[in-house]
């Protein structure tokens, strides 16, 4: 019996690409059947037993071209805790109508809609981390992370002014807590932006990284299967600083991903509610519960003289961090 699975794969604009990638899956140990379009940008791969995915993923690489694995529900199920953002539903609640530029350079609005179990737009939301609604925005890769805070209008639907700075597969998250129930919800879609794609880098590790002027370094262990505590320093010109500014009901706001199916982590700041107009620093401490081994992509925003700043990091679990690398992840 075969096993098949399925990824997406970002750049492939021709027949050329699809044989490009076809042979260097092929190569690959196990592996039986490929299955490749450009158009569609879907890869689906199958042998006999589950393939390799980061050999997958490394071979797609190779062909310069870049490829994750498409999220299941399964995917969820077989972490070590459940994981959301890797489906557009949840709890009968779903992620709608996304609209947006469809290539780069093109100035327009992105847009959704949420909609309720009865099937009808949600318009009435719980105040989380002094926001209704958190949207995040990453490409597949991890690079080119945005979060950003729509408008919702009268008949259910946010929206706020849009550029896509690269082409690409892109995740878009709303992370949310519908009144009628206050359960806290992850829903995704995918969206996918035209031009010329230019792949990043593949990092195995980074923790430290250098933003106007900010010298941002996380330290701690990260380990599947439960809590670990995280923290993250800021330095300016050397020096730790101490004018971290409350941003979003913290002295700094966390967002976690895991890599490949970029499943949403729940990351909670440690410490006492900032007071408004009082700073902190050099340090924030997080909570962060990795449902299952692998790598993951970290987005520290935090705020000083009211400007809003957002170092990237990648961690994998098992590896203590806190070791400088070279260069950091776009956003």
């Amino acid at each position: 019996m075969t096993t098949t699975t399925e990824f997406q794969v970002t750049g492939m604009t021709c027949g050329h690409c699809e044989l490009s990638v076809r042979e260097e899956v092929q190569e690959i140990a196990g592996v039986e059947t490929v299955e490749v379009s450009a158009k569609t940008g879907k890869l689906v791969v199958g042998g006999d037993s589950p393939v390799d995915e980061a050999a997958v993923i490394a071979a797609v690489e190779e062909a310069g071209y870049q490829a994750v694995k498409q999220a299941t529900a399964a995917d969820s199920e077989h972490s070590v805790h459940p994981v959301q953002g890797v489906t557009a539903e949840q709890g009968g609640y779903i992620l709608q109508e996304v609209s947006a530029p469809a290539t780069t350079g093109d100035q327009g609005q992105l847009s959704f809609t949420i909609t309720a179990p009865d099937g009808r737009p949600v318009t009435e939301f719980e105040t989380s981390h002094e926001k209704e609604l958190h949207l995040i925005v990453v490409r597949s890769d991890g690079t080119h992370f945005r979060h950003v805070h729509p408008a919702i209008d009268g008949n259910g639907r946010w929206s706020l002014q849009w550029q896509w700075e690269a082409a690409g597969t892109y995740r878009v998250y709303a992370d949310i807590v519908p009144a009628a129930t206050g359960e806290s919800l992850t829903l995704t879609r995918t969206v996918h932006v035209a031009g010329s794609f230019e792949p990043a880098e593949a990092k195995t590790g980074s923790t430290r990284d250098e933003v106007d002027g900010y010298d941002v370094v996380l330290e701690g262990n990260l380990t599947a299967g439960g809590a670990s505590a995280l923290s993250i320093h800021v330095l300016r010109d050397g020096q730790p600083v101490t004018d971290l500014e409350p941003y979003l009901g913290a002295y700094g706001h966390l967002v976690a991903l895991r890599a490949g199916d970029l499943a949403y982590l729940h990351v909670h700041p440690e410490g006492d509610n900032p007071v408004e107009g009082q700073t902190s620093g050099p340090t924030v401490e997080f909570s962060v519960a990795a449902p299952s081994p692998g790598r993951y992509y970290l987005y520290f925003d935090f705020q000083i003289d009211a400007q809003v700043n957002t170092a990237a990091f990648v961690i994998n679990t098992g590896a203590s961090s806190g070791t400088a690398a070279d260069g950091h992840s776009g956003h």
